[in-house]
């Protein structure tokens, strides 16, 4: 056989399996991770996702039932599909708020979350305890699978 070809073939496969790992996990809901120390805040890892966030973001609020946290990029396309369905999600269901972060603007936050992709999505509960995260586009249906329970649709 060619070497040529049969480097080609592994190069196909290894990128076939590639985008089936991606499409999998993509926009999937997994296990929140605990809060780093934040450097420029003093901030412990004992302190809600929320802290760290309103410590970059004074005027931010926090929703009543959950918050919608989207870390997200100028250049990241699937990052404007993620904050259509952030934002449709939050005006459909009460207490529930979307907030959109700009990664470039605050790598402090960034590295005090672990945020390691855009776009990624953290929802947090009323309190600012981070609930979940995903990294990638969440479908609809996912995120609303992670929403707190109490979280009820708007009439």
């Amino acid at each position: 056989m060619n070497p040529g070809l049969l480097i080609l073939v592994l190069a196909v496969l290894v990128a076939v399996a590639f985008g089936l790992h991606r499409r999998r996990v993509d926009g999937h809901f997994g296990e929140a991770l605990p809060v780093d120390e934040v450097v420029s805040t003093g901030s412990t890892s004992e302190d809600s996702a929320w802290s760290s966030v309103t410590a970059a973001l004074p005027s931010a609020e926090l929703g009543e039932q959950a918050t919608l946290v989207q870390f997200s990029s100028a250049f990241c396309a699937p990052c404007r599909t993620t904050r259509v369905v952030l934002a449709d999600v939050a005006d459909r269901y009460d207490g529930v708020a979307h907030l959109e972060i700009d990664a470039e603007e605050h790598l402090a936050l960034v590295r005090a979350l672990d945020i390691r992709r855009t776009p990624t999505t953290l929802i947090l509960d009323a309190a600012g305890n981070e609930l979940t995260r995903a990294a990638g586009a969440p479908r609809r249906e996912q995120v609303l699978a992670a929403l707190p329970s109490s979280s009820q649709e708007t009439s």
